[in-house]
């Protein structure tokens, strides 16, 4: 599928980005601790997880900052760059339950010749709570 580019010009502030879903699955998990090294137990093992006081298996959270690079790579798209990417994790998210990426344009400006446009990005439970807010940079083309 292809991906209308947005441009520059087509944001202002307050653009919304996304919404991105995602449905992790526990196989997921298992696949994300093999191609990134992190074999934490909590991520893969219930009864582990249970016995550290958690409510089950929890996601990954650099799976989650993933989540979030995908909203913004596809929010810039072919054309556009990531240039920044930060987040800080403030829930517990769980494999089975769908959650979604958003974000936001806080601002946008010119840098040289880059033309640049910071962003509030966040994912949701499916309560809506913010479990994972964090900021990001993109560099757009400009129709000029």
């Amino acid at each position: 599928m292809t991906r209308k580019q947005i441009y520059f010009e087509d944001v202002e502030v307050g653009t919304a980005i996304g919404p991105l879903e995602k449905q992790p699955t526990t196989q997921q998990l298992v696949k994300y601790a093999g191609a990134s090294g992190d074999f934490y137990q909590i991520h893969y093992d219930k009864d582990f997880a249970l016995k550290n006081n958690l409510p089950g298996v929890i996601i990954h959270g650099a799976l989650k900052n993933a989540f979030l690079g995908q909203l913004m790579t596809d929010f810039a798209g072919e054309l556009g760059w990531l240039r920044k990417l930060s987040v800080q994790y403030r829930g517990m998210d769980q494999p089975g339950s769908t959650v979604v990426c958003k974000g936001r344009v806080t601002r946008k400006y010119v840098e040289g010749e880059n033309h640049l446009v910071d962003c509030e990005i966040w994912l949701e439970n499916a309560k809506g709570e913010k479990t994972t807010p964090g900021a990001a940079t993109v560099i757009l083309p400009s129709r000029a």
